[in-house]
């Protein structure tokens, strides 16, 4: 992301949830489709990744936070946004869009909103 780009971003919905191995595929298409969601609504950007190098000496891990059964991946995303307005507008359009059930219901990825760790976090 340039300089630029930074700079336009002064919100971010910052995630983390656990998903299992053997469904980390279809949730990986799952997030490219959702990413698309929120961009046509207004989203800046939508990045996820899954957990590689849980440890750091003297902090607490996603891990630990997420709690993930032994068969289950750790992911971390975050969606940006030009302001914490734009953000409440795209969250509306998204959770207003009908096509968004049946695309999470259909991926067949595991996805469990209510594992999900999840907060809206405005530029420091």
């Amino acid at each position: 992301m340039t300089n630029q780009a930074n700079a336009d971003i002064a919100y971010v919905d910052g995630f983390t949830l656990p998903i299992a191995r053997e469904q980390l595929d279809s949730y990986r298409r799952l997030s490219a489709a959702v990413a698309e969601v929120w961009k046509a609504a207004g989203a800046l950007d939508y990045r996820e990744f899954v957990l590689d190098d849980p440890t750091l000496e003297g902090t607490r891990s996603f891990n630990e936070a997420v709690a993930p059964t032994e068969d289950e991946v750790v992911v971390f995303g975050w969606v940006s946004f030009a302001s914490r307005e734009a953000r409440d507008r795209a969250n509306a359009r998204v959770a207003a869009d009908p096509n968004m059930p049946e695309l999470i219901e259909s991926a067949g990825s595991g996805f469990d909103a209510r594992r999900m760790i999840y907060g809206g976090f405005r530029a420091l």
